[in-house]
């Protein structure tokens, strides 16, 4: 539950902007499409800072005190973000508040995966993305109560002088801080991983740890099974990144990875989030009501999650990987047309819910836990480290080119091309997808490297 804390923060800074945005643009006066998007974006260059660096870290100093860093990172970057004045120290510190999203989207999973047994690991590894959606609910529903009425029709001066632009925005920003510092607290009374423990060669305090999580029996079979892992690797002498890439079947596994996480950005449901106002004011909604269809989504979101969890360790990982590609895919396509045929405001509501609904369902949690999965022990952390760093420059390019696609080709153009992806995506992961479901992580990494 502590580690899933980094997930909900990470939620909650990442889309906070999403409501922030139309009031802070005015108070800096962000007028071309590529400060607008650098604005939106500048965060995931941070992400990929710390997703980086999350490997190196993770493997050096272990798993607990990343995800301690993490929790400072966003406690400071909040309230700084919040309270900047200029839009070179926004930018900065939305820099650094990405940096902090980028260890824990890395640490966090990697962690529960590592100290989760293995029937119930897709659940709990899940429990990190219902964390991240929960952020995401709470953010949306933070810039609802923080944002008072907008006034249709003010003249700029008016909006610019209004208290939404002057200082609601900063709130949204800063609201974060106080469960930040909770992680931050809690962060510092979890147990170390216990395969991180083993790999150091800390063995009783290994033993200790699993004993907590299984009871000593289940502690000596997992101390064996990951035993038996290490000196497997530790033969075959080849530990490194560089010797294991010279295996056909773990180049491969990293190719998987990493386009598993540049198929989730762009399938273009972080545009739905982070550029909601566009997507329904293009619809024909006003401002108050954007505010209310966001919540709405932020709902859904949660509730298709919480149902996803349950299923990811049931009906397995491919099965829900080809059904959510599939499903987004036709929703797109479907509210291009809605967007094309000027069709009603509700249409392109429901049809965006639906969109948000497979994804929240499937590749939101499927795609962190087989990243979290796909890899070889001596690797793993690297692995992650490249697939989520994959995911952030996926996911910058996605967010910063939204507004300049969305001048050019209009909204439902935009959605068409996203669509297209999505049905792509599909035969990828029938091609490409191996199921993992109910499998030790050994396993998995044992047929990797075999």
């Amino acid at each position: 539950m502590v580690a899933a804390l980094g997930g909900l923060l990470f939620g909650y800074d990442w889309v906070v902007i999403g409501g922030a945005r139309q009031f802070y643009e005015i108070y800096f006066h962000l007028t071309s499409p590529s400060l607008i998007g650098w604005a939106n974006s500048c965060a995931l260059v941070g992400c990929l800072i710390g997703t980086l660096a999350a490997g190196y870290f993770a493997e050096g100093f272990g798993r607990k005190k990343i995800l301690l860093v993490a929790a400072i990172l966003f406690a400071i970057s909040s309230v700084a973000t919040g309270w900047a004045y200029s839009f070179p120290a926004f930018i900065f510190w939305r820099i650094v508040g990405g940096t902090a999203i980028g260890l824990s989207s890395n640490v966090s999973p990697l962690y529960i995966a590592e100290i989760s047994p293995a029937d119930i690991r897709g659940r709990l590894v899940s429990l990190n993305q219902l964390a991240v959606v929960f952020g995401i609910l709470f953010a949306q529903v933070a810039n609802w109560w923080i944002a008072r009425p907008v006034l249709p029709g003010a003249d700029p001066l008016a909006t610019l002088q209004s208290w939404n632009v002057q200082t609601g925005w900063r709130w949204m920003f800063s609201a974060v801080a106080l469960p930040a510092i909770v992680f931050t607290l809690a962060s510092i009374f979890i147990p170390e991983s216990p395969r991180w423990l083993l790999v150091r060669g800390r063995e009783r305090e290994a033993q200790d740890v699993l004993a907590r999580i299984g009871g000593e029996r289940y502690a000596d079979i997992e101390r064996e099974a990951i035993d038996n892992a290490l000196k497997l690797e530790r033969s075959q002498r080849r530990s490194s990144l560089r010797e294991l890439l010279g295996l056909p079947s773990v180049r491969r596994v990293f190719l998987v990875g990493i386009a598993l996480a540049v198929l989730q950005q762009w399938t273009g449901i972080n545009i739905l989030f982070n550029y909601a106002a566009e997507v329904y004011r293009e619809a024909g909604y006003g401002a108050n009501d954007i505010f209310l269809n966001i919540i709405i989504t932020g709902s859904i979101n949660v509730l298709f999650t919480m149902m996803a969890m349950v299923l990811v360790d049931r009906v397995g990982r491919r099965p829900l990987m080809l059904f959510g590609c599939i499903g987004i895919g036709i929703s797109h396509l479907l509210c291009a047309w809605a967007y094309h045929a000027h069709a009603k405001s509700e249409i392109v509501l429901l049809l965006t819910l639906s969109a948000i609904s497979c994804y929240a369902l499937t590749l939101a949690p499927v795609v962190w836990v087989l990243i979290a999965e796909i890899f070889p022990g001596p690797i793993r952390s690297q692995g992650v480290s490249v697939s989520v760093a994959a995911l952030w420059i996926a996911s910058f390019a996605l967010t910063y080119s939204f507004p300049i696609l969305n001048a050019a080709l209009g909204t439902g153009g935009t959605f068409t091309g996203y669509g297209i992806i999505c049905l792509l995506g599909a035969l990828f992961a029938g091609f490409f997808v191996t199921e993992t479901k109910g499998q030790s992580l050994e396993e998995i990494g044992a047929h990797v490297v075999h």
